[in-house]
């Protein structure tokens, strides 16, 4: 499974992470021979992002397609000319040929979709987030657990082989006790798709819109909040922020360009998130802060805050050449101690990684996105739902939707009881 391997699958790792047993040796060699037929729900940006992976996967036969817009449709059908067109999703579940499929469709229809598409026997992978509302996921979660199906959600990260490593350093102690997480994600772009029609506006440009979107929480908060938990293995216990509409305010959108948001959890750690899509000189970033050190799991680096090693600069710059740190373009630029130095340099967790930027608004190779889906095909043709990774999911989804509604309240906000689902923490 393309990447999977360099997670390094041992007892440790699947008992930290139990979902990647969709990615082992075992599991695809069950797999081998085998094919899904699988009908794709929503052809457009992110779905194409789909189209370009499920095309390297031969246990794969893309039998049916839908879009309700025309030009989307016709772009995916170039790809896969004999499978079925349809306009309505509601006749792609009637098609018995279609065993699974993938919804990559504005997020106010994901949890409807969803569950008809579970009613109807199929499998399910449906992009993040899971809902538009915190009862619409639990919905799904609970339709889920009568129906049996296969369910995963569009939460990457969770098989992205740099966070695998990074998680299993934070739990075997390497930064010590984590004392912070700090999330971010910054863009200057007006976050719109080109519309060839006026009428075409809310249906091309929906993530603008509250009637069909939860904006950058849902979008993109969704990504990076279940690093808190992943690296405690606890969940939050309140959540507040402020939202705005700061720049991008001129052009009819209802949802904020600007949020912040603070998860406070029962150990007194408290995680952060802020996004503005009015400047990107940051860019995106991910980092669980420990009493020896900090995890970058953007860039999958390691800083240590024990003294620096010694010996002069200049051998620290031959030394790490030597490793060939500093070959990869990832790291260009000056990685590397200077003798003044009261913190050791940063080292990297693992080799040959690739630096996701979150500039893009449809996806980034060696992301974790083929792995996932990999993982979904295998979990269909197994018949195994992965343990452990809709309980991550879930729970992504319900703290960005609290998150949102905290901002519109201007309120500390806690998850009600009836929202909570048996979730055992990652340790």
């Amino acid at each position: 499974m393309s990447d999977c391997g360099k997670i390094g699958l041992t007892g440790v790792t699947l008992s930290l992470f139990p979902w990647l047993e969709s990615c082992s040796d075992k599991t695809r060699q069950q797999t081998s021979g085998e094919k899904v037929r699988m009908g794709i729900i929503g052809t457009g940006s992110r779905g194409l992002f789909h189209i370009q992976h499920l095309l390297q996967m031969p246990n794969v036969e893309v039998v049916a397609l839908c879009d309700n817009y025309l030009p989307h449709l016709d772009n995916a059908s170039q790809y896969f000319p004999k499978a079925k067109r349809y306009d309505d999703y509601r006749k792609l579940l009637d098609d018995r040929n279609v065993e699974c499929v993938i919804i990559a469709t504005p997020l106010y229809l994901h949890a409807p979709m969803t569950i008809d598409a579970m009613e109807a026997g199929k499998d399910v992978f449906c992009e993040k987030s899971m809902a538009y509302t915190l009862d619409q996921a639990l919905e799904v979660y609970n339709r889920r657990q009568q129906l049996g199906r296969v369910l995963l959600i569009g939460q990457q990260r969770l098989f992205d082989p740099k966070y695998i490593k990074a998680m299993q350093m934070i739990h075997q102690g390497v930064i010590g006790d984590v004392v912070g997480v700090r999330n971010y994600w910054y863009r200057n772009n007006d976050w719109r798709r080109e519309v060839p029609s006026p009428e075409l506006e809310r249906h091309i440009n929906w993530r603008l819109y509250s009637e069909y979107s939860r904006g950058l929480m849902t979008e993109l908060a969704c990504h990076q909040l279940q690093n808190g938990s992943w690296a405690m293995g606890m969940l939050p216990e309140r959540v507040m922020g402020a939202g705005s509409l700061v720049h991008w305010k001129e052009d009819g959108r209802d949802v904020y360009d600007s949020v912040s948001a603070i998860f406070s959890y029962p150990n007194g750690v408290n995680m952060t998130f802020e996004s503005i899509i009015s400047n990107k000189h940051f860019g995106m970033g991910e980092q669980i802060l420990g009493t020896k050190g900090t995890i970058d799991l953007v860039t999958a680096m390691h800083y240590t805050d024990e003294p620096a090693p010694k010996g002069s600069g200049i051998h620290q710059l031959i030394e790490q050449i030597e490793q060939g740190v500093m070959s990869n373009s990832v790291f260009a630029g000056t990685s590397w101690a200077a003798e003044t130095s009261s913190l050791a340099a940063g080292r990297p967790i693992m080799q040959d990684v690739k630096v996701v930027s979150g500039e893009s608004s449809v996806g980034a190779e060696a992301d974790g996105s083929k792995e996932l889906l990999e993982a979904f095909v295998n979990s269909v043709i197994c018949g195994k739902q992965p343990e452990k990774v809709l309980e991550e999911s879930y729970y992504a989804t319900q703290y960005a939707l609290l998150a949102d509604k905290a901002m519109h309240e201007g309120a500390i906000l806690t998850l009600d009881e009836k929202y909570k689902i048996p979730y055992e923490p990652l340790k």
